[in-house]
Formats: structure tokens, sequence, C-alpha cells
């Protein structure tokens, strides 16, 4: 008997869509992240990239528990001096819904080249709409508070 490695011929791609409305947007986040790295699936393996397409609807209804809507800060560095800019996720959340959830996804990935291949794989929307009919993807339900 010998062990199974997965390849990529091996490996069956769904899509899958996430409805954010009402529920915490790292719950949102860490489930997407299982998803796209494919430890939902009994043929994982660490160093394939074995994960489904994830497509996340209704950014803009997810919530953030605490107080961190006013407290939180996504922060990035231009590289300059003086170009460190500050985001705080009340703004965030009120003009680009899409990038906060695309950062709590992306931070919860391996940071290397397959976490890239990875990240390429998910689709934030800020509405309920979406343009990937054609791909018939399924419901995923995530349980709420």
């Amino acid at each position: 008997m010998s062990t199974f490695f997965a390849k990529a011929t091996d490996i069956d791609r769904k899509w899958l869509v996430i409805d954010a409305a009402g529920i915490p947007l790292g719950r949102v986040a860490t489930e997407a992240a299982r998803i796209l790295r494919g430890k939902h699936k009994p043929i994982f393996a660490a160093h394939v990239d074995t994960g489904d397409h994830v497509i996340i609807i209704n950014a803009e209804k997810t919530i953030l528990t605490g107080n961190k809507l006013n407290n939180k800060k996504l922060r990035h560095h231009s590289g300059y001096p003086g170009g460190l800019k500050e985001v705080t996720y009340k703004n965030l959340m009120k003009n680009m819904p899409e990038r906060a959830m695309e950062h709590a996804v992306k931070g919860m990935l391996p940071h290397n080249k397959l976490g890239a291949q990875m990240y390429r794989k998910l689709k934030v929307y800020k509405g309920a709409t979406h343009p990937h009919q054609a791909q018939q993807p399924e419901n995923w339900p995530i349980q709420s508070l």
C-alpha cells in the first residue's frame, strides 16, 4: 500500500458561494481560507493547491464584533519616508468592504507562491449579485452567532 499524493490531474474544483450577511468578518474569512486551501477535502495535501473557488457576496453586510469598527485600522506603507497610510475599518467597511474581506482572507493563507495561487481563486462582491452564474456555483452554509 502506498501513500496517496494529490496531483493536478486528481483535483476537481468547484465554485462555492458564501453569503456574508450578518456573519462576523473573521468567521467568513476563516471558512473561505479553509475552502481555498482545500482542507475540507479528503485529498488535502499541504504542498498542493487542492482548494475550490470561493465567491463571497454581501461583503457590505458583514459585521465586526466589539469596538473593532472604530479601533481597528488597516495599515500599509508606501516604502517612502512618512509613507504610512492608515484607514479605520469604519471607513473601509463603508467605502470598500471587499478590501476588508480580501485582506482578512489573504492573511490566513500561506505567505508564499502557493498562497498567491490560492488567493487568485477568491472573488468578493459588495452586493448580493455576482457574474459567475456560468460556473454553476453551489451555496456553502456558514453558521452565524
